[in-house]
């Protein structure tokens, strides 16, 4: 990609194609809630079909689509997405979710589109969930370890965004911050556990970008909204003023 456009955003949407919306919400409804930008993207159930509807879905509005592909099956082409973040997930185990899947990546018909694709450098925090499983993640990370992780990322792997992943529950603050303040340039992504503007705020004091997904899904498009304005809300408190 030839420019950052995540260094601008507050708010993250990401859908998961294997779940449904709330009942009698529609895809329009889900981007009339103020965020920033819309990832398309889950860890177990994806197919390209799936993949497809929703960038189909979601094409006609006007806000940023991006896909991120578990898998290099599910990977589409589409001239609806603004680009695609490859997690690479520091924290594993098992190099494929390193670098051995981003091998297979390449492999894809007609090669990666390599202007639109930025990897995100994820720390899985959250052992119950199915990130940390699938991927093989060692969660056992104090807030030096974390920030250490962040520092290599940035500093070694010229990683431009950072990924804190807690994904299903809340995770801590303290530790957030640490990874905030290891970094200089790149971006820090907080996801997980945000259920409402309070949640939202509070993380928002630490992350430059929340993402916000099973909300969407079990809670609805309203309260996606009010974590929006949660987040917008910390940053604008927190801005320096001359």
């Amino acid at each position: 990609m030839s420019t950052r456009p995540w260094t601008e955003w507050d708010h993250v949407l990401k859908i998961d194609p294997d779940k449904p919306l709330v009942d009698g919400e529609t895809f329009a409804d889900v981007c009339e809630t103020g965020t920033d930008a819309i990832e398309i993207g889950g860890t177990l159930g994806m197919t390209e079909d799936k993949m497809q509807r929703v960038v189909d879905a979601c094409a006609e509005y006007d806000v940023p689509l991006y896909q991120e592909p578990s898998n290099p099956s599910v990977v589409i082409d589409s001239p609806a997405l603004e680009g695609y973040l490859i997690p690479t997930v520091f924290n594993s185990s098992d190099p494929f979710w390193i670098v051995g899947a981003h091998k297979e990546w390449v492999r894809i018909e007609n090669g990666l589109d390599w202007d639109r694709t930025t990897t995100e450098a994820y720390i899985v925090m959250n052992p119950e969930a199915s990130v940390a499983e699938y991927t093989e993640a060692d969660c056992d990370q104090s807030a030096d370890d974390v920030a250490s992780y962040a520092r290599v990322a940035e500093k070694m792997f010229g990683q431009e965004i950072i990924y804190l992943e807690y994904s299903g529950t809340f995770g801590d603050p303290e530790v957030v911050s640490a990874a905030g303040e290891a970094l200089d340039d790149a971006t820090l992504f907080y996801g997980g556990g945000v259920h409402d503007y309070d949640d939202a705020y509070e993380m928002g004091q630490h992350a430059d970008v929340v993402v916000v997904g099973d909300l969407l899904h079990s809670e609805g498009c309203d309260a996606v909204s009010e974590t929006v304005d949660g987040v917008k809300d910390a940053h604008t408190a927190s801005a320096p003023t001359n």
